[in-house]
């Protein structure tokens, strides 16, 4: 018999630590090589690890909400195998090999939010590696020490690896604020038998909600946002839906406004560029994309995900529509690629039926600007003159008014209102 330790290996793409979801095994349990074991969640995708080896369980490191770090022991394994790593000093070549194993299964993303911006993102030296003490300044340390960041995880630049300032402000920016490894889990509260006035359930934030909640909450918190709301008579467009989807086949999915919408929007963000946008604070630049990649912000069982219509200026009416089902049903059954969940260059959310009157919807960051979709009704206006019934819905858009003027803002809502309101202009080249 011999004792197989497996550490937390290097997932790629910078990353340092990673979110314990859920085990599929617990100790006593025996497992085949490439059983998957746990299923863990880092700052980019979801990832289920298999077993290196073959064996039973001896003992697992953490439990559902705890951060390990790259390097750090995940699971003990008791294999048959003579030659299979008898002491954990020698499994510490376990990480590379598992490496590429555990990053081939990734499943869907949160993200929803990518880093489409192109700065670079540099992997880190595992903990393990690392010396107890680092090579930096007084300074370096204490602003590290008051920002609770861990300096073994921050890579070096300086001399044989010393950390500079420029290090650290990177790490933090990239990575938020850092938690504490290993948390322990807060005690439930005991169960009460039947309904009790006071009762009370605690549900761990882990996974996905934890980073939407971690985004949003940045997001909101590093983004000036300028609101605007406009009214859109949508008749016009509702009649043009309405004969578009009386010429498709039985049995065919039926237009939604959302197309048009889309359609309409990168039409319009030709004459605003600015809109079009990602902010990269890292390097202190914007992007301005030629290409519109559209995020479809899609309600799962999960929580919140944008996939992403990549190039969608460059598709017609019937395939975009298209796109946006396939992407949006790929978030909602977990089937999405990782690449189908970044790289959105503007975001459009819509609530449906329940859109209400007015949102403030919150925007992706990096990007600059979301547009929501509010419910669409039929009320008394004034037409022409005389008291009309007309299809009214209000747009709801959020900007990033650091860099999108208010006067810009509002300008393109007013021409994206122009093209809804008389569609035909939708499809008239430039």
């Amino acid at each position: 018999m011999s004792r197989y330790v497996f550490k937390l290996p290097d997932l790629g793409e910078g990353t340092v630590e990673a979110e314990i979801v859920g085990w599929r095994v617990k100790p006593g349990d025996t497992v085949a090589e490439d059983d998957v074991v746990v299923e863990l969640m880092t700052e980019k995708a979801a990832v289920e690890v298999p077993a290196p080896v073959s064996g039973r369980v001896l003992s697992i490191t953490g439990a559902p909400g705890d951060m390990v770090p790259v390097g750090a022991e995940l699971i003990v394994l008791e294999t048959q195998a003579a030659g299979a790593a008898a002491a954990p000093a020698a499994s510490a070549a376990a990480p590379a090999s598992a490496a590429p194993a555990a990053a081939r299964a990734p499943a869907a993303a949160a993200e929803p939010r990518s880093n489409g911006n192109g700065a670079a993102v540099h992997a880190l030296e595992p903990a393990a590696a690392r010396s107890t003490r680092v090579a930096t300044s007084p300074a370096t340390r204490r602003r590290a020490h008051e920002a609770g960041v861990d300096l073994r995880q921050v890579a070096g630049s300086g001399p044989n690896g010393r950390i500079v300032p420029k290090d650290l402000d990177a790490y933090v920016a990239r990575r938020g604020p850092a938690p504490t490894p290993l948390r322990t889990a807060p005690k439930p509260v005991a169960a009460a038998r039947g309904p009790a006035a006071g009762a009370t359930e605690e549900i761990k934030v882990i996974g996905l909600r934890r980073v939407i909640a971690q985004r949003m909450s940045e997001a909101k918190r590093n983004i000036p946002h300028f609101a605007y709301v406009e009214e859109l008579d949508i008749t016009e467009l509702e009649s043009l839906r309405r004969h578009l989807n009386g010429r498709l086949p039985a049995g065919a999915a039926a237009l939604t406004y959302l197309p048009l919408l889309a359609l309409a929007l990168v039409r319009v963000l030709r004459e605003f560029p600015q809109c079009n946008a990602h902010y990269d604070a890292e390097r202190g630049v914007i992007v301005r994309h030629r290409a519109v990649h559209l995020g479809i912000a899609t309600q799962t069982p999960d929580g919140l995900k944008v996939p992403v219509v990549h190039d969608a200026d460059r598709r017609p009416l019937w395939e975009l529509a298209a796109e946006m089902r396939r992407v949006s049903e790929a978030a909602r059954s977990n089937k999405a690629k990782r690449e189908e969940l970044t790289g959105s260059t503007i975001t459009i959310t819509s609530l449906g039926k329940l859109g209400g009157i007015a949102s403030t919807p919150i925007i992706n960051a990096p990007e600059v600007a979301i547009i929501g979709v509010n419910r669409a009704v039929e009320r008394p206006v004034v037409f022409e003159g005389a008291i009309a019934i007309r299809r009214t819905m209000n747009l709801s858009s959020s900007f990033d008014h650091r860099f999108v003027d208010g006067y810009d803002a509002a300008a393109m809502i007013q021409a994206l209102k122009e093209c809804l309101e008389h569609p035909a202009t939708i499809f008239l080249d430039a």
